[in-house]
């Protein structure tokens, strides 16, 4: 009888132990709402058909698109760029710096240019699968979008892919990489997503229209170049096409 007992107690407390942990399928939380802060306007080429922008210590590099009118250039913020390659014959895009090196993404070309970081000098092309949008890099490693919902990682030597994650929203374009985070612009759109680099959840989605007059913005096309302004918590952001740069701050939306 005490065995019994026992066993029927032990049984009790073990199906009451499994009661009280029940497996959560609650859904993550919506994305924060955010809006930017203008801080100050800076010159921007209106003649730039920004693909790319990044900045290495004080130099902002930037990648132009077009064929025939592909570039990547360096130098102060606001200025005339100090150095300027031209990329003859293709359609640039993304790009990004890792110490002495940048890499240059193209649209269908499928190849990536490695540079010199200081003189944009090309050292080597390697050849990549599907289409090149936005690169950017972190934690050693490249983030690369193709204007799907997916970001693939690549290795920052080879380029060979090495990963990936599916953030769940398609035409995902210029892109830059923060701590744990991945901005991505939105093609065709005034909205940028704050993405986590290791899930692909999107964390933050920021509203960015309104920041050209009508002028300017009918000689203007998309949103599109976002660099974070190192030290700070800013950022600039630009378009293709736009006259003006804008040092900003995201900010959370008022309820």
């Amino acid at each position: 009888m005490r065995t019994l007992m026992t066993t029927s107690l032990l049984l009790a407390a073990v199906l009451g132990g499994c009661a009280a942990a029940p497996v959560s399928d609650a859904a993550p939380p919506a994305p924060e709402k955010l809006k930017v802060r203008v801080l100050s306007t800076l010159p921007h080429d209106p003649g730039a058909f920004t693909q790319g922008l990044e900045f290495s210590g004080e130099t902002l590099y930037e990648g132009t698109g077009l064929v025939g009118k592909s570039s990547m250039r360096a130098g102060p913020a606001g200025a005339a760029p100090a150095v300027r390659q031209e990329l003859p014959g293709l359609f640039g895009e993304g790009i990004t710096v890792l110490g002495a090196t940048a890499w240059q993404i193209t649209w269908q070309d499928g190849v990536a240019i490695e540079r010199d970081a200081k003189t944009l000098a090309e050292l080597r092309r390697v050849t990549y699968t599907g289409e090149g949008w936005g690169l950017c890099h972190r934690d050693g490693r490249l983030v690369m979008s193709d204007g799907s919902s997916k970001l693939t990682f690549r290795d920052p030597v080879s380029f060979a892919p090495t990963g990936g994650v599916d953030v769940g929203r398609d035409q995902l374009n210029e892109l830059e990489c923060v701590g744990d985070s991945v901005y991505a612009n939105v093609w065709q759109t005034d909205r940028i997503l704050r993405i986590d680099a290791a899930t692909g959840r999107v964390t933050g989605e920021i509203d960015a229209s309104g920041l050209l007059d009508g002028a300017e913005r009918g000689a203007a096309d998309v949103l599109n170049g976002i660099a974070a302004v190192p030290g700070t918590d800013e950022f600039l952001i630009t378009g293709k096409l736009w006259p003006k740069m804008f040092r900003v701050k995201f900010v959370p939306v008022q309820a």
